[in-house]
């Protein structure tokens, strides 16, 4: 994906101080990669095509993914602001449903990937809009 069509898909990057930090990789998608993983592609299809953590609903709503981030040790926060030693992931929705997920760096910024496509750092708000929607929820563990 180029910084164009990037650009165009979020039009809050521009201007903005983000940066592309991975090359396209297709094995793994958003959710996995908020989850901190790259080997799989998380999503709670109804099909049982992608992996998806045993024991989770596998319906596209984001009370599944809020209880695939809460296996891992995450719980709801109230606050999308920079904690130390504190890791934060936040769920994007439009229309209701799932989009995005993005995770929170240890210098503040957040990190996506998009798609199949690349990662990025980028501010949270950046992403929200006609693609990824709007952020509905933070959730929040202890850094590892």
């Amino acid at each position: 994906m180029t910084l164009e069509p990037l650009e165009t898909a979020f039009p809050g990057l521009v201007g903005s101080p983000y940066s592309v930090t991975s090359p396209i990789a297709r094995e793994y998608n958003c959710i996995a990669w908020a989850a901190g993983r790259d080997d799989v592609w998380m999503w709670p299809d109804p099909g049982g095509f992608s992996y998806w953590p045993d024991g989770v609903p596998r319906e596209v709503s984001v009370e599944a993914i809020v209880r695939a981030f809460e296996l891992l040790g995450y719980t709801m926060s109230s606050s999308m602001d920079f904690e130390e030693g504190v890791e934060k992931v936040a769920i994007f929705t439009r229309d209701g449903k799932p989009t995005h997920a993005a995770r929170q760096l240890p210098d503040g910024h957040w990190t996506s990937k998009c798609g199949k496509n690349i990662e990025i750092s980028h501010l949270l708000r950046d992403l929200e809009g006609d693609h990824y929607g709007e952020i509905c929820r933070i959730l929040a563990r202890p850094r590892q």
